[in-house]
């Protein structure tokens, strides 16, 4: 790796032996008395916290819950309450009917009772504090959650990948993850893998001078600090790691040349996007059996049925425990060009689309010289319903709120992370 990149990773020097930086999450806390107000706000003074976005609101549970029935969760809440058992836990139930499932929680109050706080973690709270809350023990209190060696990843994993070349999955990746900019409020980081013909740059208008081929070619020396230099910012909330772009060397990687690359993006951003090539091999396979996510985009014809059948039957069984693979169905509707329907490609591989998306020349290619989203050429355009959907269902926030609908997570246990 050039001298230029690595040139402030000592940077990180001050910070003490043992201790782990937070990664890159959102905490909101609701309290109750300026004390604790100003012990939570003087949380982000410590170098463990300097990527940690936190606000801290007045009220407690029932303003935490006023909140989030508009507005999407953080990765922590914190809740300050002079409630006590079972009101407490009455609260908290309404808290969790406006939660995301992967949303944590830590609750402070006046009770310093034991029993108080054995109910409290079995139903699910990530801890309990008793005031005076003194600031650092709040931050050992959301290291232990989020930085501690056996913590599993913050970030949400959403791998791309077209049933045949050209059928545009990057376009549709690098749209969703505008999509999940704007509908989500988080930062999103897209990993461009396609490392010889890469567009990333190109559809954001970058020219970045370094990405991810810095780090997957630096002999396993990469860090986070190292990641977030190669990173390049090119919008509110929008991240990169674009690819070279280049044939001046091969781009043949083991199974797992990627794996840590994500694990250190996972930590320190809330949503990753993986823009895969159309090929198959160890590192694909191995990458795709691994995210939490993947996106298949297809074309209605014959060749991309065929494919799409054989990927999602692999996939079913590399990942026989994660989610379905999601179908996307894109340039539908070419002129003269014969096509299967959506409805005849579904029934053929008993496999249900997810949504279509209609072929149009100029919209997107208006889009593609400018280097700019669908949302940016046209905002009212019908095609973004397709990609705002897909957002709420890869982030994970439509199935969350489907399931409370219909009554099927009716607990707080259910409702938040255990800690």
């Amino acid at each position: 790796m050039s001298d230029d990149i690595r040139q402030n990773v000592n940077g990180a020097s001050d910070i003490p032996s043992g201790a782990r930086l937070v990664p890159h999450i959102t905490i909101q806390a609701f309290c109750e008395n300026a004390m604790t107000a100003q012990s939570v706000e003087s949380a982000v003074n410590d170098r463990r916290m300097h990527k940690v976005a936190l606000t801290t609101h007045n009220g407690g549970i029932e303003a935490a819950v006023e909140t989030y029935k508009v507005n999407p969760t953080p990765n922590l809440i914190i809740i300050e309450s002079n409630l006590a058992g079972n009101d407490l836990l009455s609260a908290l139930d309404r808290l969790a009917e406006v939660c995301d499932a992967s949303t944590r929680v830590v609750v402070i109050g006046s009770v310093n009772d034991v029993e108080l706080y054995r109910r409290l973690i079995r139903y699910g709270v990530s801890e309990y504090m008793v005031t005076p809350v003194e600031t650092p023990a709040l931050v050992d209190t959301i290291s232990d959650l989020f930085a501690s060696e056996g913590a599993e990843p913050i970030g949400r994993t959403i791998a791309f990948i077209a049933a045949k070349g050209g059928a545009g999955s990057s376009t549709v990746a690098h749209n969703t993850a505008w999509a999940l900019s704007q509908q989500v409020r988080r930062d999103v980081l897209i990993m461009d893998m396609d490392l010889p013909f890469g567009t990333a740059g190109l559809n954001f208008n970058q020219e970045p001078p370094h990405g991810i081929a810095d780090a997957v070619f630096s002999n396993d020396d990469v860090d986070d600090v190292v990641i977030e230099r190669l990173m390049s910012k090119c919008a509110n909330h929008i991240n990169l790691l674009t690819a070279p772009a280049n044939l001046n060397r091969d781009y043949d990687f083991h199974d797992q040349a990627f794996e840590g690359i994500i694990e250190i993006c996972q930590k320190n951003m809330p949503l990753v996007v993986l823009d895969l090539p159309h090929t198959w091999n160890g590192w694909v396979r191995h990458t795709l059996s691994t995210v939490d996510e993947v996106v298949i985009v297809a074309e209605p014809d014959l060749a991309n049925l065929r494919n799409v059948k054989f990927m999602m039957d692999t996939l079913k069984s590399l990942r026989m425990s994660e989610a379905e693979p999601i179908l996307m169905m894109n340039k539908v509707g070419v002129p003269k060009r014969p096509e299967l329907s959506t409805s005849e490609f579904a029934n053929t591989i008993e496999v249900d689309i997810f949504a279509e998306i209609a072929f149009e020349a100029a919209l997107f290619g208006t889009a593609a010289n400018n280097g700019q989203m669908i949302a940016e050429v046209n905002n009212s355009h019908k095609l973004n319903d397709a990609f705002n959907g897909l957002a709420r269902r890869v982030s994970g926030r439509d199935s969350a709120m489907s399931n409370d609908a219909n009554g099927l997570l009716p607990g707080i246990l259910k409702k938040l992370k255990l800690g």
